[in-house]
């Protein structure tokens, strides 16, 4: 079966991002994926492999909360709630991976959500 042209750049375009940022001990991969109806975010160590802190709209805490603002807030909130997850762990940089979606939308509201929590990136 054939690849579409969306998913061929959509991958060529990851592919491109992922060869310049590699997630340290002192600076992490924020690693961000959108679905049509979720968002997942996860901060990870490369070196080690491991996962230090995630979120995404399927969190208790998110999937409770009151929904203002549609898809875009509750990208924010995710935001939020990864970005108070990393400060507890000790993570305050991060290197942001938008794993080859376009900074812009839910994207984008989840990086800000991040930043207003306390995040540098």
């Amino acid at each position: 079966m054939k690849m579409s042209h969306k998913i061929a750049v959509h991958l060529k375009r990851k592919k491109r991002i992922r060869k310049k940022i590699s997630g340290t001990a002192e600076r992490p991969r924020l690693s961000v994926y959108r679905s049509a109806r979720h968002i997942y975010a996860q901060i990870i160590d490369d070196t080690t492999g491991v996962t230090l802190a995630a979120a995404s709209t399927l969190t208790p805490e998110i999937r409770i909360a009151p929904k203002e603002g549609g898809k875009t807030g509750v990208a924010k909130m995710v935001g939020k709630v990864l970005a108070q997850r990393a400060l507890d762990k000790g993570v305050v940089k991060v290197a942001m991976d938008t794993n080859g979606f376009r900074y812009h939308g839910r994207v984008k509201a989840l990086s800000e959500g991040a930043r207003e929590q306390g995040l540098d990136f």
